[in-house]
């Protein structure tokens, strides 16, 4: 039993970790352009496949790769938000939400159209796990959990060290004062896409190596993601982390008494119990 419970702990720290990624782009984008955006699990799906096209047809390494596919799901954020949110900044968050989920489906076509439907795996080697006993360890889950820490370590060092990091947490906090102290909203709303773009394709690309790539994969976690966001605190991006941490382990470790097909209840579970006891989350959002 307790083999199993330690088991479970380090998958779910691996899923938390993946969770928290997505969380964090949903959290930003939420705290800044106070919506929120259905199409950000098929954001994760493009860098996924844009990570495909870098190991695949260009044959570079995966180390290469995945910066690369993290600037290119930057790019095509930033480039979605100018061709159509600004468009719509002064709409209702239900035109936002409407339009979001609109954007998701547009992708996801898209996606189908380029790459198909099947599933596919970024390669076909097989990584034996390394094993501490009865614990079993793959190694692609111990350099996952060292670039998710090394993300949030970066992204923590961007909020509060750079001048547009602390701009982003300043008009999270009040978006009228901080327009009225002069601070560049539009360069703001630019960085925040960018963020959540990067930050999406990286989990992205984490649940790819973990699970397979086709053009559901975003979308599937879409839920998890959000109940992570929500249990942290909607606009909160430390709390999104802490929240998909704690989703990711709790959704794991809920297999020792449920049947694995049962996890995604797991995320509903916790967005009814947040929503009905604690609105604001863990860290106190919106």
């Amino acid at each position: 039993m307790l083999v199993d419970l330690v088991q479970l702990t380090i998958f779910g720290l691996v899923v938390g970790g993946i969770f928290a990624l997505g969380a964090v782009g949903v959290s930003l984008l939420f705290g800044i352009l106070r919506f929120a955006n259905f199409a950000h699990g098929d954001m994760m799906t493009l860098g996924a496949y844009l990570a495909l096209v870098f190991v695949g047809p260009l044959a570079l390494p995966m180390w290469v790769a995945f910066p690369a596919a993290l600037a290119g799901t930057a790019l095509a954020a930033v480039a979605i938000d100018r061709a159509l949110f600004k468009r719509l900044r002064r709409a209702s968050p239900v035109i936002l939400l409407i339009s979001s989920f609109g954007l998701a489906l547009i992708l996801r076509s898209l996606i189908q159209i380029i790459w198909g439907p099947e599933n596919i795996v970024y390669w076909t080697d097989i990584v034996l796990p390394w094993r501490l006993g009865e614990i079993r360890i793959r190694p692609p889950h111990v350099v996952m959990l060292a670039v998710t820490v090394a993300l949030v370590v970066a992204l923590h060092l961007f909020l509060t060290r750079t001048r547009i990091g602390k701009a982003m947490r300043a008009m999270a906090d009040d978006p009228d004062l901080a327009r009225i102290t002069g601070i560049p909203t539009e360069r703001v709303i630019l960085w925040t896409w960018a963020l959540g773009g990067a930050l999406a394709a990286a989990a992205g690309i984490f649940l790819a190596v973990d699970t397979r790539l086709n053009p559901l994969l975003g979308w599937n976690v879409l839920l998890p993601v959000f109940a992570a966001a929500l249990l942290g605190g909607i606009g909160k991006p430390y709390g999104a982390i802490a929240g998909g941490f704690l989703l990711g382990v709790a959704g794991e470790v809920s297999t020792l008494v449920l049947d694995p097909v049962y996890k995604p209840a797991v995320a509903f579970a916790v967005i009814v119990l947040v929503l009905v006891y604690r609105p604001t989350g863990l860290f106190g959002g919106r």
